[in-house]
């Protein structure tokens, strides 16, 4: 059986707030892009807790069926996990703040912030 995009979505979310990820945003993707259904985007406080937090997520989707791709690893500066229709990604915040994908996919709409 095939896990939706809100439930990956919930799964992810449920995994950054054990792992007291900071400043976690869901942009919904649906209708404005093919590559998925939702973006998530995250800090954590070190390249430690970057790579925590990410091998946890992917733990969790590995145990509910889900593949996922990871990249950057093991700088753990920027760990992008695509779960097919649920994008990740986890950064150091000077790392976030250079890249602003928050800005590049929002422009002046709103996005769901966590918490």
């Amino acid at each position: 059986m095939r896990i939706d995009a809100e439930e990956i979505l919930r799964l992810v979310l449920a995994r950054l707030d054990d792992m007291k990820a900071e400043d976690t945003l869901t942009i919904d993707l649906q209708g404005k892009s093919s590559i998925g259904d939702y973006m998530v985007v995250s800090s954590g406080r070190s390249q430690r807790h970057v790579g925590s937090v990410a091998d946890r997520i992917i733990e969790d989707l590995h145990k509910a069926g889900v593949a996922a791709r990871v990249e950057g690893v093991p700088h753990c500066d920027w760990v992008l996990i695509d779960a097919g229709d649920v994008i990740v990604h986890v950064f150091r915040p000077e790392v976030r703040a250079f890249y602003n994908l928050e800005r590049m996919w929002l422009g002046n709409r709103a996005a769901q912030r966590a918490g």
